[in-house]
C-alpha cells in the first residue's frame, strides 16, 4: 500500500496491525532517535484510515496524549507528535471530549508562547480549532487558556500560515460563541483592521473567513432589519419625532391646541417625504427594512445635522413632483444595502467575498447609508427626475454603489470618493460599453473585422449616392422676393461625366436627360461649397434662416464666378447630393446619413458573420499556429492506379 504525506511516499511493507505494533512500541523506546524515527513514520502513514484504526485500538492516541502532557523534547520531536496526533483524531474514530485539562493547557501554551518554531503554532492552532467545534465544554476550556490578545497579535504577523490557521481558531470561537460574545467579534475586526492594512494579498482560505466572518457580524442587525415599527412603543415613537424636529424649527409646540399641533405635524411630516403624514409610522411596517430604517435615519441626523437639513429643506423648496422625498428614500436605500450587504442570509460554505471597508470602521451600515442617501439626493438631481422615476433613480444608486464596492475600496473616504465620481452619465457609459462587450461588437477580432469590411461597405454606398444622382432630383428656385414657384430639375449621366439640369414646369413628371438642355461636365468642377460659402447665400448675407443655410450648397466650374446653384428639399436630399458631388470629385463622403448607414452596415454584415458562432466565446486574440510536422509524407500517391 502507498500513502502519501507532504510530498514523502511511504510503502507500508507490512499489514497496517504489525505496522501499528511496531510504531507503537517505537515511540516508547528509551532511544531518542527510535522514537523521532517512529513518530515521522507515523506522521506520514496515519493518513490512512485501516492503519489508524489499528494504532487507535492498542489505546495509541491515548499515549500520544501522555507524551504531550510529559513532554519535554526537542521542537523537531514535538513537530512530528503533534501532527500524529492531529491526523489520527481527523479520522473521527475517537472523540475530542476525553482529551484532559492538562492537554489542552499544554496545546494552548505554545499559541500564547512569543517564540516558538511557525510549524509548531500552526499545528497547534488547528488542534485547538477543532477542539473548539467539537464541543461546547472544550470551547470554554480553550476560551480560557488562550488569551484573545495573543491570539488577535497573530493575525498581525507576516506568516500567512500562522494568521490564516489563527483567524480559523478565531472564527470557530465565533461561530461557537453566537450572539452573545460580542467581545471576540469586536477583537477579530479590530485587528484585521491593522492587519489587513498591510497585508499584500489574502489566500483563498483567508477570503473565507473574513466573508464569513462579516456575514455572521453583519448578520446581528437582523432582528433589527426583521421588526417592523411598534406604534405603541414610546421609544421609537420619540426617534420617529426626532427627526421631524431635528429638520425644522418649530415654534413651542406646548402651546398650541391639539389640532394645530396634529396639523403641523402632519405638515413637517409630509416634508420628511412620508407618504402617511397623519400616522407615519405605518411607512415603517414593511419588513425588511424594518426598524433598520429607523436607525439609519435617526444615525444620519444625529451625526449629520447640517447634511441632514440641507437635504430635507432643499427638496421640500422644490415642486411637488420634483422633490425627493427623504424618508420613501431612505427605507428603499437601508433595503438595498440590506440586499447589497446579504444581511439576513447565511453565509455560503464556499463563499469568499468580502469587503475590506468593513473591517475599517465600526458602523459600517449607518455610514454608508450616510454617504449614499446623499448620494442619492444627487443623482436625483442629474437624473432631473420626478416622482415617477423613483423606481428609476433608486436602480441607478443600486449600480452605483455595488460597482464602486466591487472595486474593494479599503476605507469609507475612498467609497465616498469613487461613488460620488460616478455619476449618472458614467453609469449610461458603462451600461453602453458593456451591451457592446455582451454582443461582442468591442471583441479585437470583431474590430478587425470591421476594419477589413469598411472599404467594401464604403464601395457600396458610394455607389448608391452616384445611382441616386443618376435618377435627379427637383430642386426649387427661391427668388429674392422668397417665392418658390419655380422648379428645376438636376440629374447626372448614366457615364457619370456630365451634369444634365434645367427647368420644369409644376406638374411633370420626372423629365428625360434629353429635355434637359444645360449641362455641366463632371472635369470642369472646380469646388462644392455648402452652407454660408455658397454663392446665392453670400447674396442675401443675413437674411437667410439656418434651415436654409443648412441646405444650400453649390458647384462652382470653370472659373469662380460661374456656378450651380442648389437648395435641398430635405437633410436627405442634401447629403445624398454632396456625397455624391464628393464622390464624383475624388473626396471622402463626410455627411451624418452616410455615417449612419456605414454602421447599419456594419453591423448587419457583423451578425450575418457571427450568426454560425452564437454562444461560442471569441478570444482576444488568434491561437496559436502549431508548427508543421517533422516531415509530409502523409500525402497520399495519386499516381498510383487503384486495384
Amino acid at each position: 500500500r502507498l500513502d502519501i504525506k507532504n510530498g514523502c511516499i511511504l510503502r507500508l511493507t507490512k499489514a497496517p496491525g504489525r505496522c501499528a505494533e511496531d510504531l507503537y512500541k517505537g515511540i516508547q523506546s528509551s532511544d531518542s532517535d527510535v522514537r523521532c524515527d517512529s513518530l515521522k513514520q507515523l506522521a506520514c502513514v496515519s493518513t490512512d484510515v485501516t492503519f489508524a484504526q489499528e494504532f487507535i485500538s492498542r489505546n495509541g492516541h491515548s499515549l500520544l496524549v501522555k507524551i504531550v502532557e510529559d513532554a519535554h523534547e526537542s521542537v523537531p520531536f514535538s513537530m512530528s507528535l503533534y501532527t500524529c496526533f492531529m491526523e489520527l483524531m481527523d479520522h473521527g474514530i475517537v472523540s475530542w471530549e476525553n482529551l484532559s485539562a492538562v492537554f489542552i493547557k499544554k496545546i494552548a501554551s505554545f499559541v500564547n508562547a512569543t517564540v516558538l518554531d511557525a510549524s509548531i503554532q500552526q499545528v497547534s492552532l488547528a488542534i485547538l480549532e477543532s477542539m473548539v467545534l467539537s464541543s461546547s465544554s472544550l470551547f470554554q476550556q480553550v476560551k480560557q487558556e488562550v488569551t484573545l490578545e495573543r491570539l488577535l497579535s497573530q493575525l498581525q504577523v507576516t506568516n500567512q500560515q500562522i494568521q490564516t490557521k489563527a483567524m480559523a481558531l478565531l472564527m470557530a470561537l465565533l461561530q461557537t460563541a453566537g450572539h452573545a460574545d460580542r467581545q471576540v467579534q469586536n477583537g477579530i475586526s479590530f485587528s484585521l483592521s491593522l492587519s489587513l492594512s498591510f497585508s499584500a494579498s489574502v489566500g483563498d482560505e483567508m477570503a473565507h473567513y473574513l466573508y464569513v466572518l462579516q456575514s455572521v457580524t453583519l448578520n446581528h442587525l437582523e432582528p433589527r432589519m426583521r421588526m417592523p415599527l411598534d406604534s405603541y412603543n414610546q421609544e421609537q415613537r420619540e426617534i420617529l419625532h426626532g427627526l421631524r424636529q431635528a429638520a425644522f424649527e418649530t415654534e413651542s409646540e406646548n402651546s398650541l391646541s391639539h389640532e394645530r399641533r396634529r396639523s403641523l405635524c402632519a405638515k413637517e411630516f409630509k416634508k420628511l417625504g412620508f407618504s402617511n403624514n397623519s400616522n407615519p409610522g405605518q411607512d415603517l411596517l414593511r419588513a425588511p427594512p424594518g426598524l433598520l430604517a429607523l436607525d439609519t435615519m435617526a444615525h444620519f441626523a444625529s451625526c449629520y445635522p447640517d447634511a441632514y437639513s440641507r437635504f430635507v429643506l432643499e427638496n421640500s423648496s422644490r415642486e411637488d413632483k420634483h422633490e425627493c422625498p427623504f424618508a420613501r428614500s431612505s427605507i428603499q436605500l437601508t433595503l438595498i444595502l440590506c440586499e447589497i450587504l446579504s444581511i439576513g442570509e447565511p453565509p455560503s460554505e464556499t463563499g469568499s467575498d468580502y469587503h475590506p471597508i468593513f473591517f475599517a470602521q465600526d458602523q459600517l451600515l449607518d455610514e454608508l447609508f450616510c454617504i449614499c442617501i446623499q448620494l442619492l439626493n444627487k443623482t436625483w438631481k442629474e437624473m432631473r427626475a420626478t416622482q415617477e422615476d423613483f423606481d428609476k433613480v433608486m436602480q441607478v444608486v443600486r449600480e452605483q454603489i455595488t460597482r464602486t464596492l466591487s472595486s474593494k475600496p479599503t476605507s469609507l473616504e475612498l467609497f465616498k470618493n469613487k461613488v460620488n465620481a460616478l455619476n449618472y452619465s458614467e453609469i449610461l457609459k458603462l451600461r453602453q460599453t458593456e451591451r457592446l462587450h455582451l454582443e461582442e461588437t468591442l471583441a479585437p477580432p470583431v474590430l478587425e473585422l470591421k476594419e477589413r469590411l469598411r472599404p467594401e461597405l464604403l464601395e457600396l454606398i458610394r455607389q448608391q449616392r452616384l445611382n441616386r444622382l443618376c435618377q435627379g432630383t427637383l430642386f426649387r428656385k427661391i427668388s429674392s422676393r422668397r417665392r418658390q414657384d419655380k422648379l428645376w430639375h438636376c440629374r447626372l449621366s448614366p457615364n457619370h461625366k456630365v451634369l444634365h439640369f434645367g427647368d420644369v414646369e409644376e406638374d411633370t413628371e420626372t423629365p428625360t436627360i434629353e429635355s434637359l438642355q444645360e449641362k455641366i461636365p463632371v472635369a470642369d468642377i472646380k469646388a462644392l461649397l455648402t452652407g454660408k460659402d455658397c454663392p446665392h447665400m453670400k447674396e442675401h448675407k443675413g437674411k437667410q434662416t439656418k434651415e436654409v443655410l443648412a441646405l444650400a450648397f453649390s458647384v462652382t466650374y470653370d472659373v469662380e464666378e460661374y456656378s450651380l446653384n442648389f437648395i435641398a428639399s430635405s437633410r436627405t436630399d442634401f447629403c445624398l447630393w454632396t456625397d455624391g458631388l464628393s464622390v464624383l470629385l475624388g473626396r471622402d463622403m463626410s455627411s451624418e446619413c452616410m455615417r449612419s448607414e456605414l454602421e447599419t452596415l456594419l453591423s448587419m454584415e457583423i451578425k450575418l458573420r457571427l450568426l454560425d458562432l452564437e454562444n461560442v466565446p471569441i478570444p482576444d486574440s488568434a491561437p496559436p499556429v502549431p508548427k508543421p510536422p517533422s516531415n509530409f509524407n502523409f500525402c497520399y500517391d495519386f499516381s498510383q492506379a487503384e486495384q
